[in-house]
């Protein structure tokens, strides 16, 4: 595992992650955005977000994950986005000169960094005096399931341990908003935004199959009982009825 980040989440993630546009993900950022103006997209995985987020301005992709800018890099060139670079780099280490940039947009990045203040530090860095910073990250402590029970939480603990382990935290919207502020940033205004990323089965499943990855790796032997004990939990929520599920992501924007 690269140090500061979640280890890769399996194919269904990165379908999920193809699949996130601008429209529905980056519409609070959107006045941001004028033309002319260098946005750089910071976690910006295979690029569906980044290529949607300014027609008219220069913008630039970051990832730390090579293989996710490959994916990038083809879709930019098949939409003929010339304006658009996609680029390999640390969040905690941007290839960007001091006060360069007009805007730094990110989509669910916080949650799985291990030194959210040092990336926030870095953003504050790169941007001009003036430019702005937009951010969206989930908080799984306001997500709505329904039902929820005994089950789906035990299987959710699991889930939440995974995060922790790989360095991320699951909670982080629900402190965004206050990391911005100590890290400079004025004009801190944040809102909460529910989406219905996946259904409550696919959740389910999801759930599941993490688990089950995580009980075969002897890396997780001393939370080994744990985990078995959230994947039994995920079984039985995989076998039963259909219900609901809205994931909550906390949207920041704030001024350099």
């Amino acid at each position: 595992m690269l140090e500061g980040y979640a280890p890769g989440y399996g194919r269904d993630a990165v379908s999920m992650m193809a699949a996130r546009t601008a429209a529905e993900r980056a519409t609070f950022a959107q006045p941001l955005f004028r033309p002319g103006t260098w946005v750089v997209d910071l976690g910006c995985g295979p690029g569906s977000i980044t290529l949607g987020l300014a027609a008219e301005s220069r913008v630039a992709g970051v990832d730390l994950d090579a293989g996710q800018v490959a994916l990038a890099r083809a879709a930019a060139r098949r939409a003929g986005r010339s304006t658009v670079d996609f680029l390999v780099a640390s969040a905690y280490d941007l290839p960007f000169a001091d006060a360069s940039v007009d805007v730094a947009f990110s989509h669910g990045l916080f949650e799985h960094l291990s030194r959210p203040a040092n990336a926030l530090a870095e953003l504050r860095r790169i941007l001009r005096p003036g430019g702005r910073l937009a951010l969206s990250t989930s908080d799984w402590s306001k997500a709505r399931l329904r039902p929820k029970t005994a089950n789906v939480d035990a299987a959710l603990r699991g889930h939440y341990l995974l995060r922790r382990r790989a360095g991320g935290d699951p909670f982080a919207g629900r402190h965004i908003a206050d990391e911005c502020a100590r890290a400079g940033f004025t004009e801190v205004v944040s809102r909460a935004r529910y989406r219905e990323d996946m259904s409550y089965r696919d959740l389910a499943k999801y759930v599941e199959s993490r688990l089950d990855q995580a009980i075969a790796d002897p890396e997780f032997g001393r939370d080994r009982d744990q985990l078995a004990s959230a994947a039994r939990s995920a079984l039985v929520w995989t076998r039963g009825g259909d219900g609901d599920f809205s994931q909550c992501w906390v949207e920041v924007t704030a001024t350099r």
